[in-house]
């Protein structure tokens, strides 16, 4: 038993940077308390002191704000920061190494007696309200996103953001995604950090840089015609992007990057270059 809590008491200072000690972590935590009386109550629900069992479960959450049935299975160093509104059904089975944050529901979707609450695989994190409602599988390793609202099995590894919980895998790039990318690079920021998060803003961002492809293709058969008709306008360059000027859109800075700076550099000389060839020919 106190090999238990001294594996609860660690897992707090692996996941939590604010633990000072583990004097501090054992009276000052409410999810350790939770932790701590749900294995004392799970114990006398499986030995049939049922009310015994829920009067403790009802105790720890008066104490704590976090609410776990006595008969969910917990595994070994589980954490809950800060706790308070996380609930736990009755049925719900939880791996080792689960981190939850405030207000997460492992939630069930039905009256019907039986498995209801849904089971997470180990390493598992939960973010800040989010809710898992259903009696299906969180695999091994997977994060959900905060507030994000799950009712579907989610696969090793994977990553659940938004209501309904969508879950982001990142594919092979298709060509069209290849042109995006590339125009997004001359800007100065990585729009596929965040075109595949449901953010109006990201997929705002996505349909600016098709519209500039589109008005990039547009620009190269005007010039050639142009061209066919005497008119050397397009032997013009076109004004050089500067990557400080988006500095404050890139997620890291130039001064630290700037070999990244010069391939954005050679490669819009390269598509300029291009142009210029096509106008010629």
């Amino acid at each position: 038993m106190f090999e238990r809590v001294k594996e609860d008491i660690a897992s707090v200072f692996h996941r939590d940077p604010a633990a000072r000690n583990a004097f501090e972590v054992l009276t000052n935590y409410p999810g350790v308390h939770a932790v701590l009386l749900h294995r004392l109550s799970h114990k006398l629900w499986v030995k049939g002191f049922k009310w015994l069992a829920r009067f403790i479960s009802n105790f720890g959450r008066w104490m704590t704000g976090i609410e776990i049935h006595p008969a969910a299975k917990i595994g070994r160093r589980f954490f809950i920061d800060h706790g308070m509104g996380v609930v736990v059904g009755e049925t719900a089975e939880i791996g080792d190494d689960v981190t939850l944050y405030q207000g997460v529901t492992l939630g069930g979707t039905t009256w019907n007696k039986g498995k209801r609450h849904p089971t997470l695989g180990n390493g598992v994190v939960v973010g800040a309200g989010a809710k898992i409602l259903g009696p299906f599988t969180v695999g091994d390793n997977a994060k959900v996103g905060s507030n994000a609202v799950v009712t579907k099995e989610v696969p090793d590894g994977a990553t659940v953001v938004g209501i309904p919980g969508r879950i982001i895998k990142h594919a092979e790039m298709s060509e069209e995604d290849a042109k995006r990318q590339a125009m997004a690079n001359k800007m100065g920021f990585d729009a596929y950090g965040v075109a595949d998060m449901p953010d109006p803003v990201a997929k705002a961002m996505t349909g600016i840089l098709d519209h500039m492809l589109a008005v990039d293709d547009k620009i190269v058969v005007m010039c050639k015609a142009l061209k066919e008709l005497g008119v050397d306008y397009c032997d013009n360059n076109l004004p050089t992007l500067k990557e400080e000027d988006f500095e404050c859109v890139s997620e890291h800075p130039v001064e630290a990057h700037e070999s990244e700076v010069k391939a954005s550099c050679k490669e819009q000389a390269t598509h300029e270059e291009k142009i210029k060839e096509m106008n010629e020919s």
